[in-house]
């Protein structure tokens, strides 16, 4: 890693009842199951072995449960940045897609085809103005940390986009790859493109 890049270790939140229910969290706080509060304590173990700059969390309730024991292993104060947090989705906030096609067929049938530029009414953010968010924060925090190690607790739907920036897939593309909960990704960030060393790690979960 040249001085101008930073590595950035990515985290999903651990799980939480309404990812079992594939409801649309969004920005609505849902705390941890019994599930996701374990896979938070493993993950601090996991970072007792590691070393890092500093640690950044979306300031959405199931990240900073996650964020918690990481920073207590890293011994690092915990930075909220309400940059990361998952898209917003409007009016379909806590529902299922199926509730969504039955309430709002339209949202339902943007969300199917992947339309990159349709905001869902009540204050829902777009696919593209969703990344453009996520991109701004993820260049802003390297730059701020260049050299550096970083630990950067957040969402699925901010996964997908780093996924998809790295790997130069369209927005609108189907997503094909895992975003588990509690999952670790390492990136490189300020190359171009940005490197994935690796992606979906969970055996600090078993």
């Amino acid at each position: 890693m040249t001085t101008r890049n930073t590595r950035v270790c990515f985290v999903r939140h651990g799980e939480t009842d309404w990812n079992i229910e594939l409801r649309m969290q969004g920005q609505i706080d849902q705390p941890l199951n019994a599930l996701g509060e374990a896979q938070a304590v493993a993950l601090g173990r996991h970072f007792l072995h590691c070393a890092a700059a500093e640690l950044y969390s979306s300031d959405l309730l199931r990240a900073r449960q996650t964020a918690q024991p990481i920073g207590e292993a890293l011994r690092l104060r915990l930075r909220l940045d309400p940059a990361l947090r998952e898209r917003h989705f409007g009016r379909c906030e806590g529902l299922t897609l199926d509730e969504v096609a039955a309430q709002h067929p339209e949202d339902a049938q943007a969300f199917t085809s992947g339309d990159p530029d349709y905001a869902t009414p009540g204050g829902g953010e777009s696919r593209r103005q969703h990344q453009n968010r996520i991109l701004a924060c993820i260049d802003r925090l390297a730059g701020e940390h260049r050299g550096e190690t970083i630990v950067v607790v957040t969402h699925g739907g901010v996964l997908d986009v780093i996924y998809r920036h790295a790997r130069g897939l369209p927005v609108e593309a189907p997503r094909d790859y895992p975003i588990p909960n509690a999952g670790i990704n390492w990136v490189v960030v300020g190359s171009d493109p940005w490197q994935i060393e690796s992606w979906g790690e969970t055996p600090h979960l078993q």
